[in-house]
């Protein structure tokens, strides 16, 4: 998402997540809680009750008073990849890549409160599945701040989830770079943009493109991106000893699309163990760019060097694209996977093809329409 734009860009998604989703600078109301009293009193007798809601509410008492704020409340939008190269299969095992990646308009909801214990974050969620511990890239990026920041700030989370998971949309990379600049907004902005987007990496390889200002090409070794970072500034900087030059914007916001994935997911282990390079397009990377800048969004530039061993991994991935792009003939410009899937993205219509109401091997495919690139 280097410079306050994206994901965690306050002049972009926060500032508007901000006015949306109720963010205040000033101290928000006590955090209320079912309260009992601690002395209960009769005629016959005096009873003494330890309340440990009583004790909490206190404590966050004790947090609103001395925090600038304590409540933040925050969009965390995904990703698709317009394009995906497999460009080498290095000696190490791992493999070149390039890739343009591109956030849209669905995203997760992520509200932080700061907690009055010094020990642990509490983390819940909307929807089963999702894990709550230190499995979870939220709670990995909030511990990652503390360690570089000497933070003391723990954090009761609660994530609204939209974005579904095995998805190839980069919803969790995208949740921890929010989470990673949220803890630097109740720490003052202690540290730079740059400097969360160079850590980020250290838990995830997709979470520093959250840190741009919407799209990136990136290049990189497997599980190691270098993003090759969006600005609409004239700065150019070093990321991970990486010379990063700004590009211009891609793609134009109005441009419609609809996100269409199966219930199963892609092992992206699996997938990358089926890749074949000799199945893999030989398009240079920076031209189907330079045609995406030029000229938009086509079929043909729309190259995933990914769906061919997905397809293998998941063959109902495959009859869905298929089914897609027949049913959308002349009301998509391009049907492609996203990421190692198993997401299928449709860019041109803001609705979904008919058949997926209709047929009931589609009951339950996730589907979200109306959605533009931001």
């Amino acid at each position: 998402m280097a410079s306050s734009h994206l994901l965690c860009n306050h002049s972009l998604f926060f500032s508007s997540a901000f006015k949306n989703c109720g963010f205040s600078n000033t101290p928000p109301s006590k955090l209320q809680f079912q309260r009992t009293p601690f002395v209960k009193a009769s005629k016959k007798q005096l009873e003494i009750v330890y309340d440990p809601d009583e004790r909490l509410n206190k404590l966050a008492d004790e947090v609103d008073k001395e925090a600038p704020f304590s409540r933040l409340t925050l969009f965390s939008p995904c990703k698709i990849n317009v394009f995906l190269r497999i460009t080498n299969k290095r000696e190490d095992g791992y493999h070149d890549l390039a890739s343009l990646f591109h956030t849209i308009s669905l995203g997760d909801v992520i509200k932080f409160s700061l907690s009055p214990s010094k020990t642990k974050d509490r983390l819940s969620t909307n929807v089963s599945g999702v894990p709550l511990d230190d499995k979870n890239l939220i709670i990995k990026a909030l511990n990652l701040y503390r360690k570089k920041t000497g933070s003391s700030n723990f954090f009761w989370v609660h994530l609204d989830k939209k974005v579904p998971t095995g998805a190839g949309l980069g919803g969790g990379s995208s949740n921890a770079a929010t989470a990673l600049w949220a803890a630097n907004q109740f720490n003052g902005s202690a540290a730079t943009e740059k400097e969360l987007q160079q850590w980020s990496s250290e838990i995830g390889s997709d979470i520093p493109f959250f840190f741009s200002h919407g799209a990136a090409y990136c290049t990189g070794r497997g599980e190691v991106m270098r993003p090759v970072l969006e600005s609409f500034s004239d700065d150019n900087f070093n990321f991970s000893a990486v010379f990063v030059q700004d590009i211009s914007h891609p793609l134009p916001s109005d441009i419609p699309m609809v996100l269409i994935k199966p219930k199963e997911a892609c092992s992206t282990a699996e997938v990358y163990k089926c890749l074949r390079l000799d199945q893999t397009s030989n398009v240079d990377p920076l031209t189907l760019l330079e045609k995406i800048s030029r000229n938009g969004i086509s079929q043909d530039v729309c190259i995933n060097d990914l769906e061919p061993p997905a397809f293998e991994v998941l063959p109902s991935l495959k009859r869905l694209k298929q089914r897609v792009t027949a049913a959308g003939r002349g009301q998509y410009d391009a049907v492609f996977m996203s990421g190692s899937g198993s997401t299928i993205v449709g860019v041109g219509s803001p609705d979904p093809p008919q058949f997926v109401y209709d047929d009931d091997d589609y009951r339950e495919v996730f589907l979200a329409g109306k959605l533009q690139v931001v």
